[in-house]
């Protein structure tokens, strides 16, 4: 199976395909992609760049344009696609319908991917966007089963990609409201879920707030772990029970699920990180080929290969078997 690997900077590309990567996915530094922090992305020419780099080493480039563009401000998304398509992409990353409609008028030889920000969660969606914008592949949402998975892919001939490792979104893929309300920043049009702007650590009493917009997300004695302030993995009061009512904060890490996902017919294993260092997304990159080489040879997979490099060095299977709260 297809390793797509995350890139957030010129430097993590370079390692991402030194370590192995069939594929890369990476934004440009503007609003258009859903990952739009300060000191991430490329620049027009950093992406051509990185695009040489990969071509030149066998590996491939998507560009993600997934977020959903402002009323009158389509053109910045327009020039995006545009531009991956002038720069030699291999594939961009779309969710708006717009979007995609201008890619295929506009650019019909360049391959259209749909971003999990989409949320097609079932094969009739999955076919709609086939037929109406000829989409080769769909990003799963991480709220399936693999028997739902199998069940998709036995009813479409679009190539499914689904996440393995790394952050894990609780909510229907792109439909957070919850960040919006505590910054103002959607994750869905801004590129933004639980900005650091609005991220304010202070120590109470002994006692580490951490807070997101304002709202207290977590509260961590001395030398207790403080996890980054996400509103869907914070530690809140309901109906007298206190904890982590949404999720807990541990990453998704799916690497045992393989040979599952692949009796699935998965065509691609998406690494979530593009805010990830070089080094990490190396790290990661090299265990998740290894993984695949060794199950491609009919070797057993090497196990807890990424257990160190979890959220709070633990991790969920998430809605693949169906324990995720």
């Amino acid at each position: 199976m297809e390793i797509v690997c995350p890139a957030g900077t010129p430097a993590s590309l370079r390692a991402a395909v030194n370590a192995g990567a069939h594929t890369v996915y990476c934004g440009f530094a503007d609003e258009t992609n859903a990952r739009n922090f300060p000191g991430l992305n490329f620049d027009r020419t950093e992406m051509g760049e990185g695009i040489a780099f990969a071509h030149g080493h066998g590996a491939k480039v998507l560009i993600a344009i997934n977020t959903f563009p402002r009323a009158g401000a389509e053109g910045i998304w327009h020039s995006a696609i545009s531009n991956a398509a002038a720069l030699g992409a291999d594939a961009v990353i779309l969710a708006d319908l717009g979007l995609l409609h201008y890619a295929a008028q506009n650019h019909p030889d360049l391959r259209r991917h749909l971003s999990v920000q989409a949320a097609a969660a079932n094969a009739d969606m999955i076919n709609f966007y086939a037929t109406s914008f000829d989409v080769k592949r769909v990003v799963l949402p991480r709220v399936l089963s693999v028997p739902e998975i199998a069940a998709i892919n036995a009813e479409t001939q679009v190539e499914t990609e689904v996440f393995v490792f790394g952050g894990l979104c609780v909510m229907a893929e792109g439909r957070c409201s919850l960040s919006s309300y505590a910054t103002g920043k959607s994750p869905n049009m801004n590129g933004v879920c639980s900005p650091p702007s609005h991220v304010d650590y202070r120590e109470e009493d002994g006692v580490l707030k951490a807070r997101l917009g304002g709202y207290l997300i977590h509260s961590a004695a001395k030398g207790e772990p403080a996890p980054y302030p996400t509103l869907c993995k914070g530690c809140f009061t309901a109906a007298e029970k206190s904890g982590y009512l949404f999720e807990d904060p541990v990453s998704l890490n799916a690497e045992q699920l393989i040979p599952q996902l692949q009796a699935a017919g998965v065509t691609a294993l998406k690494i979530e990180g593009r805010q990830r260092s070089a080094s990490y997304v190396a790290q990661v990159v090299q265990n998740f080929r290894a993984a695949v080489d060794a199950l491609a040879q009919g070797h057993s997979m090497p196990a807890g290969m990424l257990a160190r490099l979890s959220e709070g060095q633990a991790s969920t299977t998430g809605a693949y078997k169906k324990t995720w709260r």
